[in-house]
């Protein structure tokens, strides 16, 4: 049985440990304000971005072919070569959040192939890293307040590289945010343009959906080489600011949950420790009134 002074240091370790979680869900509770304002501004843009993308490829021309179109056909699925940009954080005690980024992109990415892997978030290379898989680029300063100016820089190089046809295709694995209890990881496409999957599952019927026609000027090969890198660095700076709510939307629930714990095991060692502080008074008080009762029986 635990001595009344263990206790008494395990109680002040749990003060001092509750003192952290508040303190940091304090932090991400500001940033997740924050982050938030910048999702509602972003979405709107985010969504119908790709809505409108969408809406540009069905009025290409039947014969119309551009190396963002190419689907890479003639090459066999499992010799495709893929970039895949991961979004972790540059901290953990954040739920479930690194982890199933993590372990989806483990599950999806080829060490033995020929993929390439780019990593945002310093917990992501240390995971990537520790497990011996080679880490093509990481993009540091980008997990935390993210800026159009990095999302341009990581849509830029994705373009040189399937430009230069070192890669096929270009996947983003990202954390979206389904509600304010609940977000999901998710990997999407972004090139090539023909096989462009979107986001919202609303937008799946669009094509079904009456359009007025209309005409690309100055020709459809000028709108799509200016449109894709916007389009690029667009949708990778969605994906940067969800993932960065989600984020601290997680870190606020597990410190939250942490909290609640401490405070709970911090009541059981109080009961704890009364009871055996009431057992010594009891056991002094004994050891007294024997001693006073042998020392009568003397006299």
């Amino acid at each position: 049985m635990a001595t009344t002074r263990e206790i008494r240091e395990r109680i002040s370790s749990i003060d001092d440990t509750l003192k952290i979680t508040n303190a940091m869900y304090l932090i991400s509770s500001t940033k997740l304000r924050k982050a938030r304002k910048a999702l509602a501004d972003t979405e709107p843009y985010f969504d119908m971005l790709q809505l409108q993308m969408e809406r540009i490829m069905r009025h290409l021309p039947e014969d119309f072919t551009h190396p963002y179109l190419d689907s890479r056909a003639h090459v066999a699925d499992e010799n495709l070569r893929r970039a895949v940009i991961v979004v972790t954080a540059d901290k953990g005690l954040a739920g479930a959040y690194n982890h199933n980024v993590l372990k989806m992109a483990e599950r999806d990415i080829r060490p033995d192939a020929d993929d390439m892997l780019f990593v945002i978030g310093e917990t992501g290379r240390v995971y990537f890293q520790s497990k011996g898989i080679h880490i093509d680029e990481q993009f540091h300063y980008t997990a935390q307040n993210p800026t159009i100016h990095r999302a341009r820089s990581i849509a830029f190089r994705m373009l040189d590289l399937y430009e230069q046809k070192k890669i096929d295709e270009v996947f983003i694995l990202y954390t979206r945010m389904m509600s304010s209890i609940e977000a999901e990881p998710r990997i999407m496409q972004l090139l090539p343009l023909s096989k462009l999957v979107l986001n919202r599952p609303e937008a799946a019927g669009v094509a079904d959906v009456y359009q007025e026609a209309f005409e690309l000027i100055p020709s459809p090969r000028e709108i799509i080489e200016n449109l894709v890198p916007n389009y690029l660095t667009g949708y990778i700076f969605g994906a940067l600011v969800e993932s960065y709510c989600c984020e601290h939307n997680a870190r606020m629930m597990a410190m939250d949950a942490a909290g609640k714990n401490g405070r709970e095991m911090k009541q059981k060692l109080s009961i704890e420790y009364n009871r055996l502080r009431q057992a010594k008074i009891t056991q002094e008080i004994t050891e007294v009134c024997a001693g006073a009762r042998a020392q009568e029986r003397q006299n």
